[in-house]
C-alpha cells in the first residue's frame, strides 16, 4: 500500500511538472536557432562550472571512482558532444530541399525538422553524467524540453544534477526529478513525446511497455554480451593493450565494453600473457590504485563474486592478472580472466558488467567465429582485431551489432558524426551527433504547390481528359 502511494504521489508530481513544459513547448513551439544555441551554451558551462563537484559527488556513490575516468568519459565527451551540436545547430535546423518527382514540377518537396516537445530520459548509474546529458544536449539541439530522471544508485550525484541544472535552466526548459524504483515506474509510465532509457534488457522491456501505453516513442540503449574476435593474424600484444583498457575502464562496468573475447585455440596462451602483461602495466599490484574503479554497491560486487566462483566450480580457471583476492574493502573486484568456459555457465549467459573477461577459443576460421556471435543476441557492440581484409568483411556483413570498433575497442562510441544504438535485445533507435537531433525531431514533409500545376486536370468530372493524364503519369513514373 504505501509503495502504491509513493508510486501515485511521485505520478501526479511529476505529471504536474511534465504540463508546465508541455504549456511552454505550446507558447513556442519552434525555438529560435538563437534560444537553442544559448541554452546548449548554458548546458556546456554546467559541465565547466561544476566539474570538480561532479568528479566528487560520482567518486561518492561508486566508493572510489578515477577521477581520471570521470573526466574522460563522462565530462570531456559531454563537452565534446555539445560543441559538436553547436557548431552544427544551424545547419541540422534547415529544412532539407529534397528530389521531387517530374510529375508534381514545379512544385517542390522540403522535409522540415520540429521539435517533438518533451523528452524524458532515464540515464543509469555507470557514467551518470553522460548518459544523462547526452541525449538532454540531442533534445535540446532538436528544440525540445527535457526531464531527466537519474538512477538512485548514484545519490550523491543525482542530487547535485538535480541542484546545478536549476541553476542553469528554468524549470520549463530541464528539469531533474529524483526517488527510488516507484520514482522511475511513474516517469516511464508519463506520456511524453519521445523516452530514452538507458540500462538493462530487463528493465528496458518494462521501459517499453510503460511507454506503449501512451503510444511514446522510446530509444533504447541497452546492452549485451559484446564480443570481441581476433582473426588469426591480429596483432597479439596490441589488441590486448585495448581490450585491457576497454574491460576495466570504470571497473568494467560499461555498456559496450567487450564482455568475451574468441580467439584461435593456439594463440589463447599468448593473449593471456599478454592481457596479464597489459593489465599490470595499467593498475599495478595494489588494489588501492587510485586509477581503478569500484564496482557500484555490494549487491553488484556479491553478483560478480558468484559469477566467477560458479564458472570455477563448474570447470572454469580464474586468472588474476594484477592485485589478487576479493577486495570487499573498497569494492576493488580484481581483474579476472576465465579460461577453459563453457557456453552454458552463466559468465556466457549474463552481461557482466565487470572486471571479468571469458576467454573462448575457435579454431581461426572466421565462420566458426561468425556462428558463435549469431547463437546469441545481438549485441550493442562487437570488436575485430586483425590485418586480413577479406575476413574483415565476412565479419561487418555476417553478423549484426549496434556497432564496431576495427582494431581497438569502445572508440566508435564516441563518434559525434556517426549514430549510436542498439539492435534486437541490445536496443532500439540511435542518437549522437546529428543522428540525435534527427530522433528528437518529427522530419515533417512538406510539398509546396506550384500556382502553376495540372492536377487541376485530374479533378472530377472524370473522362477522357482523366484518362489521358492517368496514362501520361504511367509513361513517366
Amino acid at each position: 500500500m504505501e509503495t502504491q502511494n509513493t508510486y501515485l504521489a511521485a505520478q501526479a508530481s511529476m505529471a504536474a511538472l511534465l504540463e508546465t513544459q508541455r504549456q511552454a513547448y505550446r507558447a513556442d513551439p519552434y525555438p529560435s536557432y538563437a534560444l537553442r544555441l544559448d541554452r546548449l551554451r548554458r548546458l556546456g558551462e554546467m559541465s565547466t562550472r561544476h566539474a570538480s563537484q561532479l568528479v566528487e559527488a560520482i567518486s561518492e556513490d561508486f566508493g572510489h571512482r578515477s577521477s581520471h575516468e570521470t573526466r574522460l568519459t563522462d565530462l570531456l565527451m559531454i563537452e565534446a558532444a555539445q560543441r559538436h551540436a553547436s557548431r552544427h545547430l544551424r545547419g541540422w535546423m534547415k529544412p532539407r530541399r529534397m528530389q521531387t518527382a517530374l510529375q508534381f514540377l514545379p512544385g517542390a518537396n522540403r522535409l522540415m525538422r520540429q521539435p517533438l516537445g518533451i523528452v524524458g530520459v532515464i540515464s543509469p548509474w555507470n557514467y551518470p553524467y553522460q548518459l544523462a546529458m547526452g541525449p538532454a544536449i540531442a533534445a535540446i539541439a532538436a528544440g525540445n524540453r527535457v526531464m531527466i530522471k537519474p538512477s538512485e544508485y548514484t545519490p550523491n550525484f543525482s542530487a547535485l544534477l538535480e541542484r546545478i541544472a536549476a541553476k542553469h535552466f528554468d524549470r520549463d526548459e530541464l528539469t531533474v526529478v529524483n526517488g527510488g524504483m516507484e520514482v522511475g515506474q511513474a516517469f516511464a509510465s508519463l506520456p511524453f513525446d519521445h523516452l530514452v532509457f538507458t540500462g538493462s534488457t530487463a528493465t528496458g522491456k518494462h521501459v517499453a511497455m510503460a511507454a506503449a501505453r501512451n503510444l511514446t516513442p522510446v530509444t533504447l540503449e541497452l546492452g549485451g554480451k559484446s564480443p570481441a574476435i581476433l582473426d588469426p593474424d591480429a596483432d597479439i600484444g596490441a589488441a590486448a593493450r585495448s581490450l585491457a583498457f576497454g574491460k576495466l575502464l570504470n571497473a568494467g562496468q560499461t555498456c559496450v565494453a567487450p564482455d568475451y573475447v574468441l580467439v584461435p585455440v593456439y594463440r589463447q596462451q599468448e593473449l593471456l600473457e599478454e592481457l596479464s602483461k597489459a593489465a599490470h602495466h595499467m593498475y599495478g599490484s595494489d588494489a588501492r590504485n587510485a586509477d581503478y574503479t569500484s564496482i557500484i554497491n555490494e549487491r553488484h560486487f556479491a553478483r560478480l563474486q558468484a559469477l566467477v566462483g560458479e564458472a570455477v566450480k563448474q570447470g572454469a580457471r580464474a586468472i588474476h592478472p594484477t592485485f589478487d583476492g576479493m577486495q570487499t574493502d573498497g569494492r576493488k573486484f580484481p581483474p579476472t580472466l576465465l579460461v577453459d568456459v563453457r557456453p552454458d555457465m552463466r559468465v556466457m549467459q549474463e552481461e557482466i558488467f565487470g572486471p571479468v573477461l571469458p576467454i573462448v577459443t575457435y579454431d581461426g576460421d572466421p565462420d566458426q567465429a561468425i556462428a558463435f556471435v549469431n547463437e546469441r543476441d545481438r549485441p550493442l557492440a562487437l570488436y575485430w582485431y586483425g590485418k586480413n581484409s577479406r575476413n574483415r568483411g565476412r565479419i561487418l556483413q555476417r553478423t549484426v551489432s549496434g556497432g564496431v570498433t576495427v582494431n581497438d575497442c569502445i572508440w566508435h562510441f564516441g563518434q559525434e558524426s556517426q549514430p549510436f544504438g542498439g539492435v534486437g535485445a541490445s536496443g532500439m533507435g540511435a542518437y549522437h551527433g546529428e543522428w540525435g537531433f534527427r530522433a528528437f525531431s518529427k522530419e515533417k514533409p512538406v510539398f509546396l504547390q506550384s500556382r502553376l500545376n495540372g492536377v487541376g486536370l485530374l479533378h472530377p468530372p472524370y473522362g477522357k481528359t482523366f484518362e489521358f493524364m492517368a496514362g501520361l503519369l504511367k509513361a513517366i513514373t
